[in-house]
């Protein structure tokens, strides 16, 4: 019997021990797989690598790979598109990244973060190597730097057609909507108050209200246009007079025999009115007979007081101080927009003359202000500079700055003055060095010059391009002149700043002398600026 207990107990135990292998196994089956790789661990400056992220999931799983600039400090140059295959009944998903770097050094890509089913899991970290491109000179034969060639411009419409446009388009718009609020402005003040009542009947004859059974807009506009003709003709405070007091003064002004109507008119006027307030204020809704009848009825009496208060003649009305005002108003008025019109017509003819003549920078520069352009214009200032002395023409006085050298220029000079203006990401810097050199250091201008690239690095100038040429000083010292493009980081919104420089390099009389000038790319005043520069620079032997 116990042999059958402990039979029994044990086939218990492995039946349960299967079960949890086999749930075990169907929950490891259902957790997601992600593999990640490069396909490179060293590349050259420049070149891209293809970061691979593999994710084999159930088909019901929500997966959110990384975006953006998640492979600091790697550069992501493309997110390519996810690739999805079937394997049985789960999703392989493959999500492709193309990256980059412009920096020599090695270079390690975090983790990256990929969000399964509101799960978050990490990838490997991966370290890359970006090496330098090499140049052996002494294998490459070097070529002299062709000269510029010029090229024929397609044809391309300027930019200041488009501005020209744009303000006749301005102008043409404000004067249409001008003259079309004058004319509604004046299209009723005009009309006599009968020719406007008339008008103003036609108008309702014209609509749809009765055909809409707006029997209540209807009365409102037929009691309010015989209104309006009585507050013009008659009585100023028809409008906002209440039925019975409009009745009261038309019947007192009858009486006083300053107003002849008959009992009728008014009577019918009487009705009107209250049909109107009955439909306005007691949702009263007359029939269309009586509300036609009213409208007759509406011009009759406006018919029967013209006939007793005749239309002023002009004489009358230039007797009325306010209509001579409003009249010598609109004819000043007149005579200002005339003006205005003729001196907008004049200004455009000038506009479109000077951008053909001196162009639209010219334009530009002249009403919005140019920094450049005003310094070049300003008055220069001529001095002498440190030791060994330099003379030199600026648009601004240089001020002596007190800067860290590098090492290598520390060891070639036994000390240096540095001055300057402006700064590097202004419209324009100009910086000028000086000192005397180490007679025990192996001086030459060319090593001197092999630094200029490391230097302008430390700066903060990517992208650099260098040319190299001859150069000579008014006293007719030579040098050399390094020149080029480079960018630089917008302090304010990041992005780059496009600069233009000349660095003009001098070693005799026992010195070294750098003047820097740089400024923004495609700046002509600044390019003028650097030509007086560089033509005033002037060396002074240190016995004098």
């Amino acid at each position: 019997m116990n042999y059958r207990f402990t039979t029994t107990l044990n086939s218990f135990k492995a039946a349960a021990l299967l079960l949890f292998l086999l749930l075990s196994f169907s929950a490891f089956a259902q957790q997601p797989q992600i593999n990640a790789g490069i396909d490179s661990t060293s590349i050259k400056i420049g070149e891209q690598i293809i970061y691979s992220i593999e994710v084999e999931t159930d088909s019901t799983n929500l997966v959110v790979f990384p975006e953006g600039q998640t492979f600091d400090p790697m550069e992501m140059v493309e997110s390519l598109g996810a690739d999805t295959t079937t394997v049985e009944d789960r999703f392989r998903l493959l999500k492709k990244y193309s990256l980059t770097q412009f920096d020599s050094g090695a270079y390690t890509i975090p983790q990256q973060k990929i969000i399964i089913q509101n799960r978050e899991y990490l990838t490997d970290s991966f370290r890359v190597e970006v090496a330098d491109v090499k140049v052996d000179t002494t294998r490459q034969k070097m070529y002299p730097i062709k000269p510029a060639v010029d090229v024929p411009k397609p044809f391309s419409i300027p930019n200041w057609i488009w501005w020209l446009l744009a303000a006749l388009v301005i102008l043409g718009l404000a004067f249409y909507f001008f003259r079309r609020r004058k004319k509604r402005k004046e299209a009723e003040p005009e009309l006599p108050p009968y020719e406007q009542a008339m008008f103003e009947l036609k108008q309702l004859d014209n609509s749809s209200l009765l055909q809409d059974r707006e029997i209540k807009e209807y009365y409102s506009n037929l009691a309010f246009i015989v209104r309006k003709y009585l507050d013009r003709k008659i009585y100023d405070r028809a409008l906002e007079s209440t039925t019975s007091e409009l009745i009261a003064y038309l019947e007192l002004r009858k009486q006083a025999g300053e107003l002849s109507l008959k009992d009728k008119s008014i009577d019918n006027f009487q009705q009107l009115l209250k049909r109107a307030d009955l439909a306005k204020f007691a949702n009263s809704r007359p029939d269309v007979i009586t509300a036609k009848s009213d409208r007759t009825k509406t011009e009759h009496l406006i018919k029967d007081i013209r006939q007793v208060v005749p239309e002023p003649t002009e004489e009358e009305l230039m007797q009325d101080e306010k209509y001579r005002t409003e009249k010598l108003r609109r004819k000043r008025r007149n005579k200002i927009l005339a003006i205005i019109g003729g001196v907008l017509v004049l200004g455009i003819i000038v506009i479109v003359v000077l951008v053909n003549t001196r162009g639209f920078d010219y334009i530009k520069d002249s009403v919005l202000g140019n920094e450049t352009k005003e310094l070049l214009e300003g008055d220069w200032i001529r001095s002498e500079y440190g030791t060994p002395s330099v003379t030199i023409t600026t648009p601004e006085v240089l001020v002596r700055k007190a800067v860290d050298r590098d090492n290598e220029l520390q060891e070639l000079l036994l000390g240096s003055e540095t001055f300057d203006s402006g700064t590097l990401e202004s419209n324009l810097y100009i910086l000028l060095i000086t000192g005397p050199v180490n007679p025990q250091s192996d001086f030459n201008l060319d090593k001197a010059v092999d630094g200029i690239y490391e230097n302008l690095e430390n700066q903060g100038a990517r992208n650099i391009i260098m040319k190299e040429e001859e150069f000579s000083t008014l006293n007719n010292a030579k040098g050399i002149k390094v020149f080029g493009t480079f960018n630089l980081e917008n302090p304010i919104t990041g992005g780059p700043i496009q600069k233009q420089y000349a660095i003009l390099n001098l070693g005799e009389n026992g010195g070294f002398q750098q003047v820097m000038v740089v400024f923004d790319e495609d700046d002509e005043y600044a390019e003028e600026i650097l030509q007086r520069v560089e033509s005033s620079i002037e060396l002074r032997n240190q016995s004098n």
